[in-house]
């Protein structure tokens, strides 16, 4: 995949701060809702926001990290790798199904979760707005990231960010589906 860098860091912006203003919307619901299951084996809402806390947590300070060790300047175009296209196009919600199981340490399920949960996420979105500013000035191609699931596997900036943004895309969809249960 080939796409302007300027386009690419608007569009995850976009995500961002409607993943940020959905957060916000979500801190005036009661907890009975926020706690609410689909199903008896489904994320409530809170669940699916924890989630992406813990992957927030290892890539917001990972993304910070390459970005202030790298003086390479931003490029007119990203490439994306194949690997990095793969795992953001994955993370993206499908139509049908789409159901992926998460790794244990990573699995919120059954916690006993409150509003603070939206409030550390809120935190993580308005984080991620200003790594995507700095960004702007940074080249999403060459700077390389690791990943939580592998320290020998490396992606590309941009794709690093596709990845978790569209990762909080998929489970704002599903914290949306729980309240809305």
């Amino acid at each position: 995949m080939k796409i302007l860098s300027s386009i690419l860091i608007e569009e995850l912006k976009s995500f961002t701060q409607t993943h940020l203003e959905k957060a916000e919307e979500w801190k005036n619901l009661s907890l009975e809702i926020l706690q609410k299951r689909p199903n008896e084996m489904a994320w409530n809402a809170l669940e699916c926001l924890e989630h992406l806390n813990y992957y927030g947590d290892f890539y917001i300070s990972e993304i910070k990290r390459v970005m202030e060790n790298s003086h390479l300047k931003n490029q007119e175009y990203f490439y994306s790798g194949i690997l990095g296209n793969y795992f953001a196009k994955m993370m993206l919600p499908k139509e049908k199904g789409g159901k992926m199981n998460t790794f244990k340490e990573m699995n919120p399920f059954e916690k006993n979760l409150d509003k603070s949960v939206i409030d550390k996420f809120i935190k993580q979105q308005k984080e991620l707005l200003d790594l995507l500013k700095l960004a702007e000035s940074k080249n999403l191609t060459k700077i390389k990231t690791r990943i939580s699931i592998s320290k020998w596997i490396k992606l590309r900036l941009g794709d690093t960010f596709r990845v978790v943004i569209y990762h909080n895309f998929r489970h704002i969809k599903q914290a949306e589906k729980a309240i809305l249960s």
